[in-house]
């Protein structure tokens, strides 16, 4: 008996330990959680509350030099619906499948969708995002958003580029600049009870969205327009596939027009700018869309042709190989080791000073001079120019040049370069070139960006880039530029003049790979005035039908837009004088 009373106690004693051990982790716990952990479950309970939507913020302008704008938004909406705040479903469903033109299928799953926000629609036109507004309809949300918009459709598509559906740039100086551009997003905080629903009267926290900053360019939409009117003309004249054109301060690299036809909608980009073919996948489509949004002029290569006797001329000068008055003679060829390398013309120029040979485009002429300079030389100057090496302008997917390595540039290979053949490189970097070797020989940097100014107008960033000077020394450039105005007056060029102004330039005409098929870009480069330059152009016509020769039809587009920006630009007339 007394045993089992022992038995019993101990039995007690252990409960009432283990009890005790209990409250007292308890309260431990307890103490731990209101002591320690308050904050962290504080906020859970606050999250548990809140319903947060975002402010978007308004993307930042583009604005050319004059101030004019290329690219703003559009007030557009939001709809979207909250599982636990909807009370009439069916009206809800019925009202926005009439007012957005949805099928009630997919707007059925969304509103019966138990989730805490489900967007229904995205750019939603203001005027239809306010009808649906004024429904009153409960867990129904209009928030107000942003959607970009290009007030001249196609001008500069393939510079400018455009936004997605987050209105986050995709291409063009639009993803280059989306740092600047975008702006912070604002946010929307309301309180709902436990089951999600907004309690009344409760205070709203609102967060404000910052804008995002403009940003000012080179680019003149006045300019713009006349170079992308003479393109158009020009592809429908020649019946060309594709005709660019950059204009550009060659003094300080910035691009004043890009033109690169046929554009495209901005404020459309996946509509293709030609037919579609039947039966073509969604792949495909996006194949020709990514192919519409290239832009020629900085993203494909070419063999530039007799436009690049301008580099052969000024390291053959530099190098002190060659002057102006050295005699060559031209039977219509070069024989180079094993290879008969032809003249344009085929009974040959004859005797000619090196000025005649440049403004006769004489290849023999410029073979000699690039024999002259040699492997190691020619290579030393090709770099020096910058042609190694990408040009750096503000767009993106800049290609590169395609050039020989120099263990295996031989003769032949030397001869075919020194007049613009057998490499390849982009319409930029020809331009730009060209514009450092006349402008006092300073290597510049193409570009658009200028600044870019907060929303508020106080905060005011400008853009630097690099000058690599003399390339070539003043007298060289000085030498070049009376060349090139030669080649204008008197030479190959001579389509390119314009009466009262002097102007520079080469020609080219350049076959495309392969050989066989017979097709060309026409390409010419000017400037003006010669003695001092202050704008440059190039433009290349891509397998113009009928004459394709550079000097005939490509000289003339510079010249006709020469009459045009050139006392818009403020360049006076010698006739005027």
């Amino acid at each position: 008996m007394g045993s089992n009373q022992t038995r019993h106690r101990k039995k007690v004693t252990l409960l009432c330990f283990l009890i005790l051990a209990a409250m007292a982790g308890l309260i431990g716990r307890l103490g731990y959680l209101m002591l320690y952990c308050s904050e962290h479950y504080s906020q859970m309970a606050q999250d548990l509350h809140e319903r947060e939507r975002a402010i978007k913020a308004a993307r930042g302008r583009i604005l050319d030099a004059n101030g004019v704008v290329v690219a703003t938004n559009r007030t557009v909406c939001t709809i979207s619906v909250i599982y636990n705040q909807v009370k009439d479903r069916e009206k809800v469903i019925r009202t926005l499948c009439q007012e957005l033109g949805l099928e009630e299928e997919g707007v059925r799953g969304k509103v019966e969708k138990r989730s805490s926000r489900e967007i229904i629609r995205t750019n939603v036109d203001k005027e239809t995002g306010d009808r649906i507004r004024n429904y009153h309809l409960e867990g129904v949300k209009v928030d107000e958003d942003y959607k970009r918009y290009y007030p001249f459709d196609s001008l500069a598509s393939k510079v400018l580029g455009f936004t997605g559906g987050d209105n986050q740039g995709i291409v063009g100086l639009e993803v280059v600049y989306e740092e600047y551009l975008k702006g912070i997003n604002g946010m929307i905080l309301t309180m709902t009870d436990a089951k999600g629903v907004e309690i009344e009267n409760t205070f709203e926290d609102r967060i404000e969205p910052v804008a995002g900053n403009d940003l000012y360019i080179s680019l003149d939409v006045n300019i713009q327009q006349y170079a992308e009117q003479a393109a158009y003309e020009t592809m429908e004249k020649k019946g060309a596939k594709q005709v660019s054109v950059i204009v550009m301060n060659p003094k300080n690299g910035e691009i004043l027009a890009m033109v690169n036809v046929p554009e495209f909608n901005l404020n459309e980009p996946f509509t293709l700018n030609r037919e579609i073919p039947e039966g073509i996948s969604s792949e495909e489509k996006q194949n020709l869309c990514n192919q519409m949004w290239r832009n020629p002029n900085i993203n494909d290569t070419y063999e530039p042709g007799s436009t690049f006797k301008i580099i052969t001329a000024a390291a053959g000068l530099e190098a002190g190989v060659v002057s102006l008055e050295d005699s060559f003679s031209c039977p219509g060829f070069r024989i180079v080791e094993d290879r008969k390398i032809r003249c344009h013309k085929v009974g040959g120029h004859g005797g000619e000073t090196f000025l005649q040979g440049v403004m006769n485009s004489c290849n023999p002429v410029f073979i000699d001079v690039g024999q002259r300079l040699g492997v190691d030389n020619y290579y030393h100057y090709f770099q020096q120019f910058g042609l190694k090496e990408k040009t750096g302008i503000d767009l993106p997917g800049e290609a590169g040049t395609i050039m020989h390595k120099k263990e295996n540039m031989g003769l032949v290979e030397l001869a075919t370069v020194s007049f613009g053949q057998s490499f390849q490189i982009t319409p930029i970097q020809l331009i730009t070139t060209a514009a450092s070797i006349v402008n006092g020989g300073n290597r510049v940097t193409p570009h658009f960006g200028v600044k870019t100014v907060s929303g508020d107008g106080t905060r005011v960033h400008r853009f630097s880039y690099p000058v690599k000077e003399r390339i070539v020394s003043e007298e060289t450039s000085q030498t070049m530029r009376h060349v090139l105005e030669q080649v204008v007056a008197e030479g190959s060029g001579k389509r390119a003049y314009v009466a009262g102004f002097r102007i520079g330039g080469k020609t080219a005409t350049s076959e495309k790979l392969p050989r066989s098929l017979k097709k060309y870009i026409s390409s010419f480069v000017g400037f003006a005035p010669a003695d001092d330059p202050q704008v440059i152009a190039l433009i290349t016509i891509d397998e113009p039908q009928g004459i394709y020769y550079g000097g005939t039809i490509a000289a003339p587009v510079i010249a006709d837009l020469f009459k045009n920006i050139l006392p818009y630009l403020g360049i006076k007339s010698d006739l005027n004088q």
